[in-house]
């Protein structure tokens, strides 16, 4: 396959691109705000817009899927070759809350275009990046007169991303038959900037705990009995303080058990991108830089494993003195997981050091919320290959790559589908995700357009899953 531009996908996108983009707009009018209970029935009817806008579009099976919580939306176009692989793309259509007396220039459920861009809240936080898909299939089979794509396509749209997606991952072991494939993509991502284009390879998992001591029965006074009984907040401190290391490294044992390295090749492909420590420092409102020895800023939030303090409690918190020791204390802690990682063997890491660092007078209770796998795809997996060849068609340039410092269900979908993880997004940071003005540059969205165009032909040439 050339790696040259096709004519006559960017003919059908110019063609048919303000029909795209109006209906876009039509469904950011839905305000699908799954945190707000009373949204619930806008979430429904956002639902049911993409599964009757899929089956116009032409997918035989395009269908509304219930969960305990709020719906999904499943869609399938086979594609009649024997051996064609079986991709499914993965998005979400329910979105953040937002309200023009937040700072809106706008209504964010309004939608508006102005300067190259359209302004609403899922412009780019979701619905944009899941809704290229479908202008994208049609330049597809415009453009090699086919009947059906050169794939199996699915499509996965979840309603409670913005939720925290409590009933994700027991939809998709419901589901699993039906969403069988041989690789994932996800249209939930970004790229590092408009003269960047990037693909992500991977995201870090997570895992958060709460940790509560106790003392005595109630708070006492400390001149009676401080330097005689431990003290709860003390205690909290001292696991704080104990966390990490002089080179900032976490200290639980077996941490770091297993973690998949950074590569030469990779370090080298992070150092290319156009990043200033000075930048970093302006956006994260933060006077300096301070993280493990002997790794970038990029790598440090990129590639390896984290552990921070989100919270500490203890004692008496209103104004002036008040000499006690306080009968309890909290500890709030997180986890960024990289590839290699066990977030089970790390929770059960995490409450024995906890417990084999208090003293004799400290009850304890630590409290897990559960965990999000990271996930990575190798720089030379095949439809990796394939998925940087489109976008370098599409945009002209050289694709590099980066990795998300956060955490989603890309893993899940990896571990129960048993299938490689891709990211293929167009967002770039300027867009606001979660933010007042949230909006998406009408240019790149249509490059992911042509993206997706010259994809599904790409992975239907050049790769053939094992066993195929």
């Amino acid at each position: 396959m050339s790696n040259a531009p096709d004519n006559g996908v960017r003919a059908f996108i110019d063609q048919n691109g303000g029909g795209f983009l109006d209906e876009l707009a039509e469904w950011l009018r839905i305000p699908s705000v799954s945190a707000d209970p009373g949204r619930a029935g806008d979430v429904r009817r956002s639902a049911e817009w993409l599964a009757a806008k899929l089956s116009e579009t032409g997918f035989p099976t395009a269908q509304v899927w219930e969960t305990s919580g709020l719906p999904a939306v499943f869609a399938e176009w086979p594609s009649g070759e024997p051996d064609a692989p079986t991709v499914l793309v993965y998005g979400h259509h329910d979105v953040q809350p937002a309200a023009r007396e937040d700072g809106w220039d706008t209504d964010p459920f309004d939608p508006a275009v102005r300067d190259g861009r359209m302004y609403g809240r899922g412009a780019a936080d979701d619905k944009g990046q899941v809704f290229f898909h479908t202008l994208g299939v049609r330049a597809h089979l415009a453009a090699t007169g086919r009947t059906a794509p050169a794939v199996n396509l699915k499509l996965l749209v979840e309603g409670e991303e913005e939720s925290g997606s409590p009933n994700f991952l027991e939809l998709v072991r419901e589901r699993a038959d039906r969403l069988a494939c041989d690789t994932v993509i996800v249209s939930d991502t970004g790229m590092w900037g408009p003269g960047t284009p990037t693909v992500c390879t991977g995201m870090r998992g997570l895992t958060d705990c709460q940790i509560d001591l106790h003392g005595p029965s109630q708070d006492i006074h400390s001149g009676s009995f401080g330097g005689a009984v431990p003290n709860p907040a003390t205690e909290a401190a001292r696991l704080a303080a104990a966390l990490h290391d002089d080179a900032r490294r976490v200290t639980v044992p077996g941490f770091y058990e297993g973690v998949v390295e950074l590569t030469d090749r990779e370090r080298e492909l992070f150092a290319r991108l156009p990043f200033e420590d000075e930048w970093f420092l302006e956006t994260s409102k933060s006077g300096a830089l301070l993280g493990e020895e002997g790794f970038t800023t990029l790598e440090r939030i990129w590639a390896r494993p984290t552990a921070e303090v989100n919270g500490i409690h203890g004692g008496y918190q209103g104004p002036g003195g008040k000499t006690i020791i306080p009968a309890e204390a909290q500890l709030k802690l997180s986890f960024r997981l990289v590839a290699g990682q066990d977030e089970a063997k790390i929770q059960r890491s995490i409450a024995d050091w906890v417990a084999e660092r208090l003293p004799a007078g400290i009850r304890h209770e630590i409290t897990f919320w559960g965990a999000t796998r990271p996930c990575l795809t190798p720089l030379d997996h095949p439809a990796l290959e394939s998925l940087t060849r489109a976008m370098g068609r599409a945009f002209g340039k050289e694709i590099l790559f980066t990795r998300e410092g956060g955490s989603g269900p890309a893993a899940d979908l990896r571990d129960v589908l048993g299938a490689p993880v891709l990211f293929l997004g167009i967002s770039v940071p300027s867009d606001g995700w979660h933010s007042v003005n949230e909006k998406v540059e009408l240019d790149l969205l249509l490059k992911g357009v042509e993206t997706a165009a010259y994809l599904w032909g790409d992975l239907a040439e050049h790769w053939r899953p094992a066993g195929a």
